[in-house]
C-alpha cells in the first residue's frame, strides 16, 4: 500500500496544497525520523512527510518546539492504541496548542500495527498535537466513503517492544482521567528529530481546538 504511486489527479491535488496562500513554501522531504524518549524506554517514528505533508509538518513543528517534553501517554487501551502528547505530566492539564489541521486520512495510509496517527475529537478536522500508536491493526480507524478516518502520518520503525510495554501497563481512573489512564504515569521525557529534513509550519484550519482530543473506540 505504501508503495502505490500517486495518480495524476492526486499528484496535482498535493501540489495545489503547497501552492495555496499561507502554506509551506517548498515541498517536504519523503520522511523524517523522530526519537521518542519515555520513562519506559525509547522508540523511533518514521514520519511520512511526502504522503502526509500537512499532518507531518504539524507534528514536526511541535517536536522542534519541544512541546512534547514532559507530556503523558494519558490513554492506553490494550489491543488498541496508546495515545499521548497533550497533557502536561506535572499538572495533568492540556497544553495550549496551535490551530487544528486538515484531516489527511484519505492519504492511503492505514491504521496497521505500529502506525502513528493524529488523534482528534468528533469533528473531522479537530486534530492538533496529540497522537496515537496502533498496537494492532485497527481498520475501524481508516476512512470509508461515508465518514472521515484518523490520519496516519508515520510508523514505529524501532522500539515497538517499548510501545507494547506501554500498551500493557495497568490502567484505570486517575486524576482528571475517568478511565484508561496508566496508574503509574508514562512520561514522554523528550522527542527529537534524528534524521531527515525538518519541515516548515503547515497550513492549518481556522477552527477552535477542542477541549480534549480523543480517538474513537472500535465497535
Amino acid at each position: 500500500m505504501l508503495k502505490k504511486p500517486l495518480t495524476r489527479i492526486a499528484a496535482l491535488a498535493a501540489l495545489l496544497v503547497w501552492l495555496l496562500p499561507g502554506t509551506a513554501s517548498h515541498a517536504a522531504e519523503p520522511s523524517t525520523d523522530v526519537k521518542v524518549t519515555t520513562n519506559m524506554g525509547e522508540f523511533v517514528i518514521e514520519v511520512y512527510t511526502e504522503r502526509s505533508p500537512i499532518t507531518a509538518a504539524n507534528f514536526l513543528r511541535y517536536v522542534r518546539e519541544g512541546f512534547y517534553s514532559n507530556t503523558l501517554f494519558h490513554r492506553v487501551v490494550a489491543n488498541f492504541v496508546i495515545q499521548g502528547g497533550g497533557h502536561d505530566a506535572t499538572t495533568l492539564q492540556l497544553k495550549p496548542t496551535h490551530e487544528n489541521v486538515f484531516n489527511e486520512s484519505g492519504n492511503g495510509l492505514q491504521n496497521k500495527r505500529g502506525a502513528v496517527g493524529l488523534a482528534r475529537a468528533g469533528p473531522a478536522h479537530s486534530g492538533n498535537a496529540q497522537f496515537f500508536v496502533d498496537l494492532v491493526d485497527n481498520p475501524d480507524l481508516d476512512p470509508v466513503p461515508t465518514r472521515w478516518g484518523y490520519a496516519v502520518f508515520g510508523r514505529v520503525i524501532q522500539g515497538m517492544d517499548v510501545v507494547d510495554r506501554i500498551g500493557e501497563t495497568p490502567t484505570g481512573a486517575t486524576g482528571p482521567f475517568k478511565s484508561d489512564a496508566p496508574l503509574k504515569p508514562v512520561v514522554i521525557q523528550k522527542m527529537e528529530i534524528i534524521s531527515g529534513a525538518t519541515t516548515t509550519a503547515p497550513p492549518v484550519t481556522p477552527v477552535t481546538p477542542p477541549a480534549q482530543s480523543t480517538i474513537l473506540s472500535p465497535k
